[in-house]
């Protein structure tokens, strides 16, 4: 009398297999555009950030916007934003070491400061993706504080409000 052998048939393992591989092919697409919408999610808050920022800066130390992103945060000195230091124009800490850095969340923000300084002054600030893996909306704002975007382009002040 032969005894039955105990586990699964190789038939029942491609099988398996197979369906675990359908899966991942419908699932890991859905989990890409979940991942580039919430880069470009993250974008729009940091850009939003930022424009709060430099009200705030303006405000606070009546020499006109910032002239850089590192102005907004630490300087490039983390101790800048520790007990007992004071805040200054060169170090205002009112963002983050990251987004200071200009690199968060797969884009890459470019600020410039125009005007010369003083009341005058004003800024541009684009958030470009790293790669179209990362988002595919580039966004776009000014002194206007006006958000913008575009789809296959940098965006500039041309670009339709967000």
């Amino acid at each position: 009398m032969r005894s039955k052998q105990k586990g699964f048939s190789l038939i029942e393992l491609l099988i398996v297999t197979v369906i675990i591989l359908v899966i991942a092919a419908v699932a890991i697409p859905n989990l890409m555009r979940s991942r580039m919408s919430a880069n470009e999610a993250s974008a729009v808050a940091s850009v939003r950030t930022l424009i709060t920022a430099e009200i705030v800066y303006s405000s606070t130390y009546t020499v006109g916007f910032s002239s850089d992103l590192l102005s907004l945060s630490d300087g490039g000195a983390p101790a800048n934003c520790i007990a007992p230091a004071v805040p200054a124009p060169s170090s205002a800490c009112l963002i983050d070491a990251t987004l200071g850095s200009g690199t968060k969340s797969g884009y890459v923000f470019t600020y410039a400061a125009a005007g010369g300084g003083g009341t005058n002054s004003t800024f541009t600030l684009k958030a470009d993706p790293i790669t179209s893996a990362y988002g595919q909306r580039h966004f776009y704002t000014d002194a206007t504080d006006v958000l913008r975007v575009n789809f296959t382009a940098p965006a500039s002040p041309s670009d339709p409000a967000l």
